[in-house]
């Protein structure tokens, strides 16, 4: 079975779709927690946990989050506060 334009219209629409729940769910994200919770679906991340009830496993995970965040924001400021030189013509 090939892949004709009708594969490649609902790939996108579908992309296009993920895309607009991501957003609306971001958006409204205090809103659908809420409604989950109060219908016994609980969303948490690991680092809105009480670290002293943790388990030790949930303790790992947030501490590599954390160190992802982290790496990445130096990462980001790095590259902020690097120089933009023009590379050096080169002689004929």
């Amino acid at each position: 079975m090939a892949i004709n334009s009708q594969h490649v219209v609902g790939f996108a629409a579908g992309i296009g779709v993920s895309a607009l729940g991501f957003y609306l769910y971001k958006r409204n994200q205090s809103k659908v927690d809420a409604f989950l919770g109060n219908h016994g679906i609980q969303i948490s991340s690991s680092m809105e946990k009480d670290p002293k009830s943790m388990t030790l496993k949930e303790l790992i995970l947030a501490k590599e989050e954390l160190e992802d965040l982290i790496a990445e924001k130096e990462f980001d400021q790095k590259e902020k506060d690097k120089p933009k030189s023009k590379p050096a013509k080169k002689a004929a």
